[in-house]
């Protein structure tokens, strides 16, 4: 009989850096009406990362935000591959120079093996942006749409 031998999972942050990205999704959060996700995964399925990311953010359900103005933060450790991805609401106010120079951003962050903090980092500028476009309206309830945890992929 063969019994395959079962490991623990290689965690891509410790329990603080976990705890400090949730902080700044929810601080970011804090300022607008948009939500934010960050998905995490060893290896990217796509060759082109933006692709994994579009995926990810339809099967996340944040296309179904009131006001299309979900950004998912995506990043496959082991591939060095990372997209940020905006719902149409968000990126026809940004653009596509915005995100470019917010990868180029994460980059830099991640060239340091700095990667939690480097999302945490993007996190808070997202936050900033949405909240420019998209105000929090504490009138309005502000409902919090999706989760703040990370999710993390194979």
């Amino acid at each position: 009989m063969y019994i395959p031998f079962l490991s623990k999972k290689k965690e891509f942050f410790t329990d603080a850096e976990k705890r400090q990205i949730v902080d700044a999704i929810q601080s970011a959060e804090r300022q607008t009406s948009g939500q934010v996700r960050v998905f995490v995964e060893s290896r990217c399925r796509f060759v082109d990362p933006l692709d994994r990311a579009v995926e990810v953010f339809a099967s996340l359900k944040m296309d179904q935000t009131p006001d299309h103005n979900g950004v998912l933060v995506y990043v496959a450790i082991k591939d060095r591959q990372l997209a940020l991805y905006g719902d149409q609401g968000i990126h026809t106010k940004v653009g596509d120079a915005f995100w470019n120079d917010k990868v180029k951003l994460i980059l830099s962050h991640f060239d340091k093996a700095n990667y939690a903090h480097g999302l945490v980092h993007i996190v808070i500028e997202i936050g900033e942006v949405l909240g420019k476009y998209y105000p929090y309206d504490k009138n309005a309830g502000g409902a919090n749409d999706l989760p703040d945890d990370i999710v993390f992929g194979k």
